[in-house]
């Protein structure tokens, strides 16, 4: 039999989401369109792909087993597509963990790499369901495990973390801290700490006992309830512009500097065409501005890399990603 591809994504999506209606609309169908289609095909198969009944839906045996070619195949008609209308497409990107502007490490690289355009991801999971199912190309942001099967990253800059603090805090007149001294201190988190996974391992690994949640209305205004508690603290990347908050301060951390990592996210197997571009602007950056220096006696990673430059100073390897 020759395989459709609008059947075979219609599966995929429908198993990604495991909801008829949630998949129809990221496929900007309606349901009963959908629907039709995962009928054909479990037709032309002769077998189930899904359990339907009280509690959802449900991929069967056969249909665990489809899903990973099923991917492969709609993923390779796609490349296809590319192959004629790619050179003509800009690149997709997205970014995650907008309190920390990522936008500016993607600017100073745009111009290099081609054509692009941006998303609206939120966070990490909306950004990875975006890749998976083909809606973007690559994204930038902090990547931490588990990542779905069949994404692939690579380290593009690690940059140096500032504790932001307001001027009645007892430690505003510091010229530097360590981490440690911020044990007695309050956590101030624009979100739950469960879904910030680095703010999450800050704490944990430099005994902060105590943490409060916010809700991210934008930097200035997290900031200024930084300001507002004379023992909150947060974290900020040091080259993040700030603004302009009455008693703000910005101290660098030392003895270890914390580190946020960017990664450049991407789908793995042939892509677009400005993907390469990407990487090789993010690598030639990183050389020119020592993006990605890291020494393990001065700094800190909740995620050390698992390959780069041995005890002392120097950069970790860079490059393409590998076609």
């Amino acid at each position: 039999m020759d395989l459709d591809v609008a059947q075979a994504r219609a599966f995929v999506r429908t198993a990604e989401e495991l909801h008829f209606g949630r998949a129809a609309g990221t496929l900007a169908i309606s349901q009963q369109a959908l629907s039709k289609r995962v009928a054909r095909l479990e037709s032309l198969l002769g077998t189930p792909l899904f359990h339907r009944d009280g509690n959802g839906v449900r991929l069967t045996e056969a249909g665990r087993r489809f899903l990973t070619p099923a991917r492969q195949a709609v993923a390779a008609a796609d490349t296809a597509v590319a192959a004629v209308l790619g050179p003509r497409r800009p690149l997709r990107v997205d970014v995650w963990g907008h309190l920390y502007a990522p936008m500016r490490t993607l600017a100073r690289v745009a111009g290099r790499a081609g054509e692009l355009t941006s998303g609206h991801g939120r966070d990490l999971p909306s950004v990875t369901t975006a890749l998976l199912h083909g809606d973007i190309d690559a994204a930038l942001g902090r990547v931490h495990p588990p990542l779905p099967a069949g994404l692939t990253h690579r380290l593009v800059r690690l940059e140096p973390v500032d504790a932001v603090l307001g001027a009645d805090h007892p430690l505003a007149a510091e010229p530097a801290l360590r981490p440690e001294q911020l044990g007695d201190s309050v956590l101030w988190a624009p979100g739950s700490l469960d879904r910030l996974d680095f703010l999450h391992r800050f704490a944990d690994r430099f005994g902060i006992r105590n943490t409060a949640t916010s809700v991210n209305l934008g930097l200035a205004h997290f900031l200024a309830e930084v300001v507002a508690g004379p023992r909150r603290f947060s974290l900020v990347p040091a080259d993040v512009p700030l603004p302009e908050v009455p008693g703000l301060r910005s101290v660098p951390l030392v003895d270890p500097t914390p580190l946020y990592a960017w990664s450049l996210l991407w789908r793995s197997g042939p892509g677009h065409p400005g993907l390469n571009r990407l990487a090789a602007a993010c690598a030639e950056e990183a050389g020119r501005s020592r993006w990605l220096e890291y020494a393990p006696t001065r700094d800190w990673l909740p995620e050390p890399p698992t390959s780069g430059p041995r005890p002392g100073s120097g950069p970790l390897p860079t490059g393409p990603p590998g076609r």
